[in-house]
């Protein structure tokens, strides 16, 4: 920033192992966003190493980058990124066109296999439009899935839901993380870490904790503690 060099992330050091489901959590200006960038092999650090599945991320040039995200990078975003114009099923497909090894037909396969794993094998060819946010967010994970990824790196993915819709993607989440898929989830919800298995905690650029979660919290047990959704009766115009 002009003259001034600002250090987003200072000395920060730590292992995210196979099969973990990871929260980093800090306050706006942290150094989250940074963090994420740099996992997504989207920015590579200034100094220091990135290894992700055997690889040195530093020292990788544009297009081994670029295969590292496609190959074995989910990314599940706050704001879904999914392609308005396009079914569910197509936006799940979309990370597999970039892989020639791939047919159509195999790329099909994956992406109904993928919706299905997420529980919208109803929904695939229904517009985003057509979805409630939830179900968009959904879709995300489906397309975060296709390409079977070492990780899944998810940024505030529950960030546009309300409680009872976040609590379900928690699930979702959780499910994924008992059959073997490492997730690193970034949120600044603390409720929303406890349904993870480590937090680790970011503030000015350093890593101030690193913690097991002891207590780890069920999501569909959370999910089926809240109140029912109010409903809404027509006859008077009131919620009841």
């Amino acid at each position: 920033m002009g003259d001034e060099t600002v250090h987003a992330l200072r000395g920060v050091s730590y292992d995210i192992y196979k099969g973990e489901f990871v929260t980093i959590m800090g306050t706006s200006g942290s150094g989250k966003t940074t963090m994420l960038n740099i996992l997504g092999c989207m920015d590579r650090p200034t100094a220091g190493h990135y290894i992700l599945d055997g690889e040195h991320i530093e020292k990788l040039k544009r297009d081994s980058l670029a295969r590292i995200r496609r190959e074995k990078i989910g990314f599940v975003f706050q704001s879904y990124n999914l392609l308005s114009r396009t079914t569910a099923i197509e936006n799940v497909e979309l990370p597999l066109l970039y892989n020639s090894k791939i047919s159509s037909s195999e790329r099909r396969d994956r992406a109904v296999a993928a919706l299905e794993r997420v529980g919208l094998a109803e929904r695939m060819n229904h517009l985003p439009n057509q979805l409630s946010g939830g179900q968009q967010q959904r879709v995300a994970i489906a397309r975060a899935l296709v390409n079977d990824p070492v990780i899944i790196l998810a940024d505030e993915a529950t960030g546009n839901l309300d409680t009872r819709t976040s609590y379900e993607i928690m699930m979702l989440f959780q499910e994924l993380n008992a059959q073997g898929k490492t997730i690193a989830f970034v949120t600044h919800e603390p409720d929303i870490a406890t349904f993870s298995s480590r937090t680790i905690t970011l503030r000015d650029g350093l890593l101030k904790k690193d913690a097991i979660n002891e207590n780890i919290q069920d999501a569909r047990a959370a999910f089926e503690a809240l109140p029912p959704p109010e409903t809404f009766d027509d006859e008077n115009g009131e919620d009841k």
